[in-house]
């Protein structure tokens, strides 16, 4: 420890008495613990502008009535036993109470904290990467590159949309490979991070918000903050029900549609192209934005996945959301929203409100390792070992189904989970599984109307373990399936 913060009064007309009592008055106070190490003589001394012979004759009161201790070439630092100190008076003892300030709590929020998916031994989360498989060590140099060469003018505040390289590198990759053109891109810090702005530059208290019956909690959230009532959206087996949407939109005066269209979350459905073109229409005969959450994109075995709503928006009304926590992993907190420019500039201004400046260098960094093609050689591998998983998953499911357990499944062309359907009591099942080490959601965690759940379905991700940690996670499933039946 360099410093300690000290009060000094003067209670003796000695200064190293003072200084030892405030120092003593630190310990007590819990600004330092037992065996905690305290600043040397040489240090404090410069920090009081004192002798150093006057804080050594400090700590030695200190060490001869118990409150610090001494070692060789250690220096000093608080006793590992502090003295007791009882006060004795003759006078009548007095108590002095507090009352505990009482907050003004404008948006409660009483949600439990719970254990994350990755502390469980086999994690069926849906939208996890496989970390493991990250290349830490190529990464690191770029990163390196980027500390040894910085960009210092883009290091002050400013361009808060994000680092102008990393912009135009992304740029290029949505061109080229999700066909996006003609939009503005501003730099975030990650998907809900870009939920939260777009709500709360769209929407005002009561504002009615379409969104899928099954679907992403975190987004709900976002809009119910910034004071919007939902809407859910049947949804069929190809995904959202374009027929109960326009019946929604001619009953309600809807101001914004949130859709996951490539990989309907969480049931993985594809949204065909031809009721893609039905609800671009309806958006735009309703005059009604439209959220585009594209959270996988790159993870699309059976052939190319089809170009993302925004790569087709005449009229600008598609807000398009992407992350790099699946493409690297979520601690990296890095997404873009593409948008049109007429509302750009809105959403920048609202950004800099919460959030001056980008993080330079990690945007740095990630430019150049895009640059290099060293990012796609990274998606490319992380794709071939996802769907290698997908189809170790579905071997073990489809033996449980030969040996007569009643599941049933489609194999998705994409994304990293499938949505299973063990007949009854999924909720049951996601509960007893933690006690067994496994995490895994039932369908009752994504309705937005709990009456509508059938507790039929769970979610089983499969990229974000190894084949054999499915297989093993599997097998305990099973066993849960023999109890309950």
């Amino acid at each position: 420890m360099k410093t300690l913060n000290l009060t000094i009064e003067a209670l003796s007309k000695k200064l190293y008495l003072n200084i030892a009592e405030a120092i003593k008055t630190a310990i007590k106070n819990g600004n330092v613990k037992p065996l905690e190490k305290l600043p040397s003589a040489r240090l404090l001394a410069e920090q009081l502008d004192v002798n150093r012979h006057t804080i050594m004759a400090a700590y030695n009161e200190l060490i001869a009535q118990g409150w610090v201790e001494t070692k060789q070439r250690r220096g000093y630092t608080v006793a590992s036993a502090l003295p007791i100190y009882s006060a004795i008076t003759n006078k009548k003892s007095t108590k002095t109470t507090t009352t505990q300030h009482k907050w003004r709590i404008i948006k409660p929020n009483e949600a439990k904290a719970q254990l994350p998916a990755s502390h469980y031994q086999y994690n069926f989360a849906g939208g996890n990467p496989d970390i493991n498989i990250f290349p830490f060590n190529e990464f690191r140099g770029y990163i390196n590159d980027a500390l040894n060469r910085p960009a210092i003018k883009d290091l002050n505040y400013g361009d808060n949309a994000g680092y102008p390289p990393f912009i135009k590198e992304v740029a290029t990759y949505l061109r080229r490979v999700r066909s996006i053109t003609d939009k503005e891109i501003i730099v975030v810090n990650g998907t809900q991070e870009a939920l939260y702005l777009v709500a709360q530059v769209l929407l005002c208290q009561g504002d009615k918000v379409a969104v899928e019956s099954l679907g992403y909690r975190p987004a709900w959230k976002a809009f119910e903050n910034a004071g919007a009532k939902l809407i859910g959206i049947k949804q069929t087996a190809q995904g959202i029900d374009v027929e109960h949407l326009e019946t929604m939109f001619k009953a309600n005066e809807i101001r914004l549609l949130y859709l996951t269209p490539l990989h309907q979350y969480p049931t993985t459905t594809t949204l065909p192209v031809a009721e893609r073109i039905k609800i671009y229409r309806l958006a735009q005969h309703y005059n009604i934005p439209i959220i585009e959450d594209d959270y996988d994109h790159e993870f699309h075995y059976d052939s190319q996945p089809l170009a993302p709503m925004a790569a087709n928006d005449p009229s600008g009304l598609v807000i398009y959301l992407s992350s790099f926590s699946k493409l690297m992993f979520p601690g990296i907190r890095l997404g873009i929203i593409a948008i049109d420019k007429s509302l750009s500039s809105h959403i920048i201004n609202y950004r800099t409100i919460i959030n001056h400046k980008a993080n330079v260098l990690l945007q740095d960094a990630v430019a150049r390792w895009m640059k290099d093609g060293a990012f796609e050689r990274h998606l490319r591998k992380a794709t071939r070992i996802y769907q290698q998983r997908r189809q170790c998953m579905v071997n073990v499911l489809n033996g449980f189904k030969d040996e007569g357990y009643n599941i049933e499944f489609t194999i998705p062309p994409g994304g990293m989970a499938l949505w299973v359907n063990v007949g009854e009591n999924a909720q049951q099942i996601s509960l007893l599984a933690r006690n067994e080490g496994i995490f895994l959601l039932a369908e009752n965690s994504f309705h937005l109307n709990h009456e509508n759940d059938e507790d039929q379905y769970i979610r089983l991700g499969f990229s974000g373990q190894s084949e054999e940690k499915i297989q093993q996670g599997l097998a305990l499933l099973k066993s849960l399936l023999n109890k309950i039946s």
